[in-house]
């Protein structure tokens, strides 16, 4: 079954429409941030109204245009029919720093087919940039074509990254990595919102990036991104399930070469049974897809 090509334009202009719309809902709680509902999810991880006002301006737009395709969501979980289409919704990526007034938070959203990105947009609501991707056309930000960087030595590389920070996860082992990238860069950089991380790769302003123990909404988005401004991704055992397990590398290639020999042993911490649930559904998706395309 091929990838549907001739939809890609019109998917990511509906996400990016979409994208727009929650990004009214997040300025106008931003600018009145004394009344802004937070609710404790699980340790260090919070939701606020504003994340739910803008995943349902989302949801609106999205399940409107077109009401065949499932949905994923970071609050709302699993949504819609049973498609091979699947959109993977993040309404405020980096919602910690949304909550303290940090401007480093983003609106991602992607469409899977059968487990594979093919369509993603990412916006940066306070600098009002926005990041897209489309499988095979290439990646933008605003209308202009993005590339990553050229620069092939570690020792000039700025490397982003993010702390491990849900219960279980192996904080000794994330600083082993953390200690070889810092002996052997020019800095490490950790803002908060894995979704623009990767974007920053995909345009050049990081070299690289790692961190382990993410959501599919974390990443969906930026990794088709990073892949298409001509950069890799892959899961930290060099694999491509980098999707499924939320354990990420991705760089330009020369500095993806080398940072993932720095990162790549690190242990995945255990994950809840919701989790394993959501990669396992992925999966299957990709699974699908493959005999779909054998039969083919």
């Amino acid at each position: 079954m091929p990838t549907p090509t001739s939809s890609l334009n019109a998917f990511v202009a509906t996400a990016t429409k979409a994208a727009r719309l929650a990004a009214r809902e997040i300025t106008r709680a931003a600018q009145d941030r004394d009344q802004l509902e937070i609710t404790d999810k699980a340790r260090n991880d919070f939701v606020t109204s504003a994340d739910k006002a803008a995943e349902a301006a989302i949801m609106r737009e999205l399940m409107e245009a077109y009401p065949q395709h499932g949905i994923l969501t970071e609050e709302a979980g699993r949504l819609g029919p049973k498609s091979d289409f699947l959109w993977i919704i993040d309404p405020i990526d980096g919602t910690t720093n949304f909550i303290h007034g940090l401007p480093q938070y983003a609106v991602s959203i992607a469409l899977t087919y059968c487990g594979e990105p093919i369509a993603a947009v990412v916006y940066d609501v306070a600098k009002n940039e926005l990041f897209t991707a489309a499988k095979g056309q290439g990646a933008k930000l605003d209308s202009r074509r993005i590339r990553v960087s050229e620069n092939d030595e570690m020792r000039r590389s700025l490397i982003g990254t993010g702390f491990p920070f849900r219960p279980g996860a192996d904080i000794d082992g994330y600083l082993k990595g953390f200690k070889n990238v810092a002996e052997r860069s020019a800095g490490i950089r950790r803002p908060g919102s894995a979704a623009l991380d990767l974007c920053w790769v995909a345009c050049g302003r990081y070299d690289g990036f790692w961190e382990f123990s993410l959501k599919p909404w974390d990443v969906a988005a930026g990794g088709l991104i990073v892949l298409e401004a001509g950069g890799l991704i892959t899961d930290l055992t060099g694999g491509e399930e980098w999707l499924e397990t939320g354990n990420v590398c991705a760089g330009n290639p020369k500095i993806f070469a080398q940072l993932l020999p720095l990162v790549g042993k690190l242990p995945v911490n255990t994950q809840t049974e919701a989790a394993q649930n959501e990669k396992v559904q992925i999966k299957n998706d990709k699974v699908r897809r493959t005999l779909s395309t054998k039969k083919a």
